[in-house]
């Protein structure tokens, strides 16, 4: 058995004596997940579908994973009463081993605003009213792909501001390249970040992407891509003394299309004057593509800078329609050291003031883009807002003296429209029409959605 799949053992230890704490006669417990502020108004949400195939769609409950999670528990706790086997095997008697819940959700890709609901959780067997939060655990973790896909997209709105202001807005889908699969806690974690940040771009390095969007998102087809790139070990096992011929090689292996070589190991200047813009000028102006020069040290912002003001000279500019230089089409900048939401706007502001076109870069972002986050980034919370106690439903709340920014909805929700073209969070009584969908009711997905649908959701 593959425990990792075992969804008794997938939830925080004090859930699994909860169902002994609601009050008598609970029969239904019902909670929501939002995101309650943090560094950005909107949050993309994304994630969900990939929890759902993996974790709690079909006949997952088996005196197997009953017995095993009984074993660890009866260890864990030192008690063997604490664990609800009765719950779990009247699941796996009434209902085959599937989960009696239904789980609504906006559309993934939507970008929501904060402080409003975007999924919804309830028991559908009266006897299972403790099954809603125990699964809180694992539905949180949607918090990752949604804050990565957020993080991706508020970047997408900065670069697309200066392309539309310096250059050409239609390049926007390579400008952000991920570089994040070293630098993120497990495979796992590459999948589904690396797949968010394909939500809004196109260009990546995190293989694993690839294959989780086609896994999980009804789809073969490819929704990233790479390119021939250099890394300093293939650069500097050639010697010192070698450099020009390390380059050289770049260009003579890869004769056409795109081509990105890191040109800092010894004096980024030095390459990019007396390398690239001499001994190999002419090479790189006659190769039938176009050479993507990568600095990867100093301070992001005047490097570039200086790297652009050194290959204008040596390779020639032209001025677009806009007013801005350009760099000849047969060399590019891309900047992946230093990169995150802060430097990328810094580093085109200073281009802007310098009259370069935002055209002549792109950036490879790894660990800022796919680890340097938390669930705090955007405040994700799930709390229980109503509950069915004695036949009769009533609203569940906190609020705290001490924490205003912790206080939960009251009652059953709807995500609706708003008439300036928003969303917003309204009783279950409103009748407007409600944004969120049932993808999942009793172990069975019911709405699944491809990757374009994602992307086009997400859109700006």
């Amino acid at each position: 058995m593959n425990r990792k799949n075992n969804i008794l053992l997938l939830t925080d230890s004090y859930k699994v004596s909860h169902y002994k704490q609601y009050p008598p006669e609970t029969s239904t417990i019902y909670s929501y997940f939002e995101s309650r502020g943090g560094r950005f108004d909107n949050v993309v949400f994304f994630g969900l579908q990939y929890y759902l195939k993996e974790y709690l769609a079909g006949q997952i409950v088996t005196q197997e994973t009953i017995s095993d999670a009984a074993f660890v528990y009866e260890k864990h706790f030192g008690n063997p009463a604490l664990f609800n086997r009765a719950g779990w095997e009247y699941i796996l008697q009434r209902h085959n081993g599937r989960l009696p819940v239904r789980i609504r959700a906006v559309p993934e890709g939507s970008a929501i605003a904060t402080h409003n609901v975007m999924m919804t959780i309830e028991n559908t067997d009266p006897q299972c009213y403790w099954l809603t939060n125990f699964l809180e655990t694992l539905l949180v973790q949607t918090w990752y792909g949604s804050t990565v896909a957020t993080l991706s997209r508020e970047i997408k709105k900065v670069i697309l501001r200066y392309l539309e202001e310096t250059g050409d807005a239609a390049l926007i889908d390579f400008k952000l390249h991920d570089f994040g699969f070293r630098g993120v806690s497990s495979v796992e974690s590459a999948g589904i970040g690396g797949a968010a940040h394909l939500v809004n771009f196109m260009g990546t390095d995190t293989v694993q992407a690839l294959t989780f969007i086609q896994d999980f998102y009804n789809t073969q087809q490819c929704y990233g891509f790479s390119i021939p790139a250099a890394e300093h070990s293939t650069i500097t096992s050639w010697g010192r003394e070698n450099e020009a011929k390390a380059y050289a090689n770049m260009l003579s292996q890869y004769p056409e299309g795109l081509v990105a070589c890191v040109s800092d190991s010894y004096d980024i200047y030095a390459a990019c004057d007396q390398i690239w813009g001499q001994q190999l000028h002419d090479a790189v102006l006659n190769r039938k593509g176009t050479l993507v020069v990568r600095p990867d040290s100093g301070k992001p912002s005047e490097v570039v800078l200086k790297v652009l003001e050194i290959l204008g000279n040596r390779f020639g500019t032209s001025q677009n329609a806009k007013g801005f230089k350009v760099l000849h089409p047969n060399v590019r900048v891309i900047q992946g050291d230093g990169v995150d939401y802060d430097s990328i706007g810094e580093i085109l502001s200073v281009l802007k003031q310098h009259h370069w076109s935002a055209d002549n870069i792109a950036f490879g972002m790894g660990g800022a883009l796919l680890q340097k986050l938390d669930r705090d980034t955007q405040k994700f919370a799930f709390k229980c807002s109503a509950a069915v106690v004695g036949g009769v439903e009533r609203d569940v709340f906190k609020q705290p003296i001490t924490d205003s920014g912790k206080n939960s909805k009251r009652g059953r929700l709807k995500l609706v429209h708003t008439p300036e073209g928003g969303f917003t969070t309204v009783g279950a009584d409103s009748d407007a029409a409600d944004v969120l969908q049932t993808v999942f009711e009793n172990g069975y997905l019911t709405k699944e959605y491809t990757f374009d649908d994602v992307k086009r959701n997400a859109a700006l």
